[in-house]
């Protein structure tokens, strides 16, 4: 295992420090476990890709880039706080 320095600010650190004692884990087991539940870009689209072929094959078979697109905007939407607040 490597060891790595990173520079953030203290109440980062902090806040870091409390999540993870919340959890009963570590500092770096907490960062270990965050940074590993986080997909990178190309997982995301291999995560897609999944979704679709799988809605094709066993949902809609009409399924198109257009539906894709309009969900991952709606889902930004979401993200964004745009649409789907409670009142």
């Amino acid at each position: 295992m490597a060891d790595t320095t990173i520079k953030i600010s203290e109440s980062t650190r902090d806040r870091l420090r409390t999540l993870a004692e919340e959890r009963g884990m570590s500092t770096r087991a907490y960062v270990e476990r965050v940074v590993a539940a986080t997909p990178t870009e190309a997982e995301r689209a291999e995560r897609t890709a999944r979704a679709v072929a799988y809605v094709k094959a066993h949902l809609r078979e009409d399924f198109a880039e257009d539906d894709v697109r309009d969900a991952q905007q709606w889902r930004a939407a979401i993200s964004a706080r745009q649409v789907g607040s409670r009142r």
